[in-house]
């Protein structure tokens, strides 16, 4: 991501997608895999919490909504601050091309009446001869 490309995302905070650790417990196992509770095959593993699932995520939900709006709002202002470099160095550039091109633009003119002033001495010394 440069400062040049901005995307906009959008999260979906609550509800939780469904979460290990609500996952399955001791009596949710597979009926039809004939293996009782020590027998366990495949991905899933007895986990003991302490204190309960329930009570870890009645702890943890809130902190991790707390933090994910935090981190949006720093990237938010990243953001900004990015478009605003972005925007100031642009400004600049632009600037500094037209003040070249007026400084050129009055030298030219500036060059212009030197050469129309001489000229005219010239044009005058011509008439007294």
């Amino acid at each position: 991501m440069s400062p040049l490309v901005q995307e906009v995302r959008r999260e979906v905070l609550l509800p939780l997608a469904q979460a290990t650790v609500l996952d399955g417990g001791e009596h949710d196992l597979d009926a039809g895999d004939g293996a009782s509770g020590d027998e366990r095959s495949g991905p899933g593993a007895l986990v003991a919490y302490e204190p309960d699932p329930e009570e870890i995520l009645r702890r943890l939900i809130p902190d991790y909504v707390e933090v994910s709006i935090y981190r949006a709002l720093l990237e938010s202002t990243a953001s900004e601050h990015g478009a605003r470099m972005t925007a100031m160095g642009n400004a600049s550039k632009n600037a500094n091309e037209l003040i070249d091109g007026l400084t050129l633009a009055m030298n030219r003119a500036r060059q212009a009446e030197i050469t129309q002033e001489i000229l005219e001495v010239v044009a005058g010394a011509d008439a007294l001869e």
